[in-house]
């Protein structure tokens, strides 16, 4: 009777550390990532966004963000957002690892628009999260859905955005 109970607690002690080893050393996402402007009059740009994140433990990472969006003004006109910062993930669940991010950087836009001044970088943070759906049986790849704040500094005052995020996820290596 000993044994079985010494296994049955030897495999539950274990099990938090075999999980452990599912955690990927580093992810890397491309997507389909529109941006929308809400402060002033509304503008939808159409845009993609690429990431990479370095995973220290099962539940937090340090990300880096790039995207570029194309809109109408009826001019077109152009921005890219740079940002880098904390990601938090729970990795608990089979096959979702939903997560949390704070991310800081930089903006350009071409055109002045909607409280967001041309020209120059603009300091720019985003707050949100999303989750990741695995794809398969060998989790390499996942399918990524997230939204996120986009607040824009320009001129003195925060242009106010909403960020959505759809694409693919390539897990690498295992912590």
């Amino acid at each position: 009777m000993k044994k079985p109970i010494l296994a049955v607690l030897a495999f539950s002690l274990l099990a938090p550390i075999s999980r452990a080893q599912d955690t990927p050393k580093a992810d890397v996402a491309v997507g389909y990532s529109p941006l929308y402007i809400v402060k002033g009059f509304t503008i939808w740009m159409n845009g993609g966004s690429a990431s990479v994140a370095l995973n220290a433990n099962p539940w937090f990472g340090v990300v880096g963000d790039f995207g570029g969006y194309v809109g109408h003004i009826p001019d077109a006109f152009s921005g890219e957002t740079y940002t880098f910062g904390p990601r938090f993930s729970y990795r608990k669940l089979d096959r979702v690892v939903p997560f949390a991010q704070a991310l800081f950087g930089g903006s350009h836009f071409s055109e002045s628009t909607g409280g967001i001044t041309a020209g120059g970088t603009q300091f720019t943070f985003a707050l949100g999260g999303g989750a990741d759906i695995g794809l398969g049986s060998s989790r390499k790849f996942a399918l990524r859905l997230g939204s996120d704040y986009f607040g824009i500094r320009s001129s003195g005052s925060t242009t106010s955005s909403v960020r959505l995020n759809f694409g693919i996820v390539y897990r690498i290596g295992k912590k």
